[in-house]
C-alpha cells in the first residue's frame, strides 16, 4: 500500500508539464492574435497617411486656385471664344489663354496659357501646367511651362462672354484624385474620396 502511494505522482505532489498537443494549439492562438493586432496596426498606418496625403494635396490646391483667379482676374483678351456668343455666349475646355499686362509703357505683357495635359491614357491622370511667355512689343522675351498640379482626374474651365469680346466671368472646376501608390496602398480598406474644388471670377476691367 505504501508503495503505490509513492509511485503515484499525482499524490506525491509532481504536476505534468504542457503537452506537444496543448503547445501547438497556445501557439496557434498567439499567433492569430498577433497577426490581427499587426493587420489592426498596419491599416491604421495606412489610413493616417492617407487623410495626411489629402490634407496636403486640397491646401496644395487651394493654393493654386487662388493664384489662377489672381492672373485671371487681371488679364485681357481670353480665349479660347465661342464662335457664336450671341446664340451660345458660354464655352467649356479644359484650357485657358490670355494676356497680363506687366509694363505697358514698353509694351511688355506675358502671354498665359493653362492646359490639362494627359499624363498616362487618355482617361488619365492628369496634370494641370502653366506654359509663360514674356513678350516685348514682337519680339519673345522668354518662354517657360511649369506644371502647377498632379494627379489630376479632371479639368475644365467654363468662360461666359459679352458681346466685344469681352470675358464675363471664369468658372474653375478642379477634381483631384489621391496619388496613386497611395491609393493602392489603402485600396479596399478605406475609401479613397476625390477632392473637388469649384471657383469663379470676374475680370477686372482694364479699359
Amino acid at each position: 500500500m505504501n508503495r503505490s502511494r509513492q509511485s503515484n505522482p499525482v499524490r506525491c505532489g509532481l504536476r505534468r508539464g504542457f503537452s506537444l498537443v496543448e503547445f501547438l494549439v497556445a501557439l496557434v492562438i498567439s499567433g492569430t492574435l498577433l497577426a490581427a493586432c499587426v493587420s489592426a496596426l498596419d491599416a491604421s498606418f495606412k489610413s493616417y497617411e492617407s487623410t495626411t496625403e489629402q490634407a496636403s494635396q486640397h491646401m496644395v490646391s487651394r493654393l493654386v486656385v487662388n493664384r489662377l483667379l489672381s492672373v485671371i482676374r487681371t488679364g485681357e483678351q481670353f480665349g479660347p471664344y465661342p464662335a457664336n456668343p450671341i446664340l451660345n455666349p458660354e464655352i467649356t475646355t479644359n484650357s485657358i489663354e490670355f494676356v497680363s499686362v506687366i509694363d505697358p509703357d514698353r509694351d511688355l505683357r506675358q502671354i498665359w496659357s493653362i492646359n490639362r495635359e494627359v499624363v498616362v491614357g487618355e482617361q488619365g491622370p492628369f496634370r494641370l501646367a502653366a506654359t509663360v511667355e514674356v513678350w516685348e512689343g514682337a519680339d519673345q522675351l522668354s518662354v517657360s511651362t511649369e506644371p502647377l498640379l498632379w494627379n489630376v482626374q479632371d479639368c475644365s474651365f467654363t468662360l461666359e462672354y459679352d458681346v466685344g469680346p469681352r470675358l464675363r466671368r471664369a468658372t474653375i472646376d478642379l477634381m483631384l484624385a489621391q496619388d496613386s501608390q497611395q491609393g493602392d496602398a489603402v485600396r479596399g480598406l478605406i475609401e479613397i474620396p476625390v477632392t473637388r474644388l469649384v471657383a469663379s471670377v470676374s475680370p477686372r476691367r482694364l479699359d
